[in-house]
């Protein structure tokens, strides 16, 4: 077969992406094991080993004391996670979050913004734009120095990064918001729906981890879903995938129980559903009978509504998140008492560790997985 121009030059690329690749995924590796792994020659691995260092995206490990014993080691080599960092952005009804971290997704910076959900689109872009740009000057960055920017944002978000509904925030529905956004930053902007990446964190850092098909329920101000199908975060056919909207029965009125049970002991206390759920929570830990049968029927009523979802999903395990999560076997139990009772298949359920950093931990694995397509293509 010709050789046809630039296979050389593509060739070196392929190789140079492997080497890189391996280098990645090990902690240190010699020359001759990232020839093996690579399947190149050593004198090959050598020259592009030489050029990753040069290039800074690879380091040479110091010598420990024990290796100077025994003569001449061979040279070991590790990965420069600090030769890029990516930015993690979450956009919720009351705040932004943002966590910047290097390529082995170690994070450096957490800060975090006020947001109002009347406040103009125009306002809101600048307020993320700013914490972004504050973000990476606390590394010592600018913003043209991050690799990929990821971004989870509350509404329903097409493939295009558009937002193409948003209840929770106004003056957002039918924004650009991945184009708005790319049009400010000097870095790669890609934008997903928040629940999305909530289950994309859990299955990296939380309780999903090993776990591939994952029904993650987002508790607080509102419900949320986000659905993990085969390892991945499932978007459907609208990107409206785990969207709930109205459920038939009223399922997703489960709130009546803790808003009653406050309404009766406070009835001079104006509370939102969360706050209703939340003083009934801290009732029931503190002994009161009452709080804990109604904390147990509102979580009852999530499961309810879940029910449908899981017996034809048939996940591994429903993890609950969101602000109340913090409930821990108060909610978990009763849920999987009623899986129990109406599921094939009861999945296994837990409460959330991440709490409130879980959409913006999620925006940094999404950008994490864009850097590393944008490294090793």
């Amino acid at each position: 077969m010709r050789q046809q121009s630039g296979d050389a030059s593509l060739l070196r690329k392929l190789n140079s992406a492997a080497i890189l690749r391996v280098l990645r995924e090990a902690d240190v590796a010699t020359l001759s094991e990232l020839a093996r792994s690579a399947r190149v020659s050593r004198p090959t691995a050598e020259v592009i080993v030489d050029d990753l260092v040069t290039e800074g995206w690879a380091e040479e490990c110091e010598e420990e004391a024990g290796d100077r014993q025994r003569g001449r080691p061979a040279k070991r080599f590790r990965f420069r996670a600090s030769a890029g960092h990516v930015l993690g952005v979450g956009i919720g009804g009351s705040s932004l979050r943002a966590m910047l971290a290097d390529l082995n997704g170690t994070i450096t910076v957490t800060r975090r913004a006020p947001n109002h959900r009347d406040m103009p689109a125009a306002e809101r872009l600048d307020q993320i734009v700013g914490l972004a740009t504050e973000t990476a000057a606390q590394a010592g960055l600018a913003l043209a120095d991050v690799t990929v920017v990821g971004v989870g944002t509350t509404g329903t978000v097409d493939g295009s990064g558009r937002v193409v509904k948003s209840i929770a925030l106004s003056d957002w529905t039918g924004l650009d918001l991945q184009g708005e956004l790319s049009a400010r930053i000097p870095a790669p902007v890609l934008v997903e729906n928040d629940m999305r990446l909530a289950v994309l964190a859990e299955h990296w850092r939380g309780a999903a981890q090993g776990r591939d098909d994952v029904v993650y329920l987002f508790t607080g101000d509102r419900i949320g879903m986000g659905l993990l199908i085969g390892g991945r975060p499932y978007r459907g056919a609208h990107a409206a995938g785990g969207e709930i909207g109205a459920q038939p029965n009223n399922n997703w009125t489960a709130f009546r129980y803790v808003l009653d049970y406050a309404m009766a002991v406070e009835p001079g206390e104006l509370r939102s559903s969360r706050q209703c759920a939340e003083f009934a929570i801290a009732r029931a830990r503190a002994g009161d009978e009452r709080a804990g049968q109604a904390v147990r029927e509102f979580a009852r009523g999530l499961a309810a509504g879940l029910v449908t979802v899981v017996n034809p999903l048939d996940p591994d395990m429903v993890v609950i998140g969101g602000s109340l999560s913090s409930a821990g076997d108060l909610l978990v139990e009763p849920v999987r008492e009623l899986f129990e009772e109406y599921c094939l298949y009861p999945p296994e359920v837990v409460a959330s560790g991440l709490g409130s950093e879980c959409i913006t931990l999620g925006a940094v694995r999404f950008a994490l997985d864009q850097a590393d397509r944008l490294l090793f293509t």
